[in-house]
């Protein structure tokens, strides 16, 4: 069975962004490797909207278009109590950002090995269960 994997907002926006070719390359790789596996929030996609339109990398139309076809494509799931009760044991014990500690709570809620994210710690393992790997860094334990 492949590994359930999570990608953090940012590498989203790389992804569409187009900004930064190498990264962009990178997370269009990761995708395409774990496509059936990747799992994505209702967080994630609000915060994809949000930085997407912001910062007017695209226009909103398009950017809701994205949007439906990771609904289409991906297995969505939502942000309930538990997570955010989980984000915030998280949030004590290992002091990231409230936001940070909910996304990792989601993915250890959905038995998601990996959490692809470049801003958290790299290679640091949760709960005994999820490690964060920084897809751009060279010497990755993956």
């Amino acid at each position: 069975m492949k590994n359930k994997v999570l990608l953090d907002t940012n590498l989203w926006v790389y992804l569409y962004s187009q900004n930064s070719p190498n990264k962009s390359v990178k997370v269009r790789e990761l995708v395409n490797n774990n496509f059936t596996s990747i799992i994505v929030s209702t967080q994630i996609l609000g915060e994809f909207y949000n930085v997407m339109t912001k910062k007017k990398v695209k226009p909103k139309d398009e950017v809701k278009q994205i949007i439906l076809e990771m609904v289409t494509n991906f297995t969505i799931v939502e942000i309930d109590v538990l997570k955010v009760i989980t984000a915030l044991d998280i949030n004590s014990k290992y002091g990231y950002t409230y936001w940070d500690s909910l996304v990792l709570a989601t993915a250890l809620q959905q038995n998601c090995n990996i959490l692809y994210s470049e801003d958290m710690q790299a290679n640091q393992l949760i709960e005994q269960k999820t490690i964060i790997i920084n897809p751009f860094l060279v010497t990755q334990l993956e």
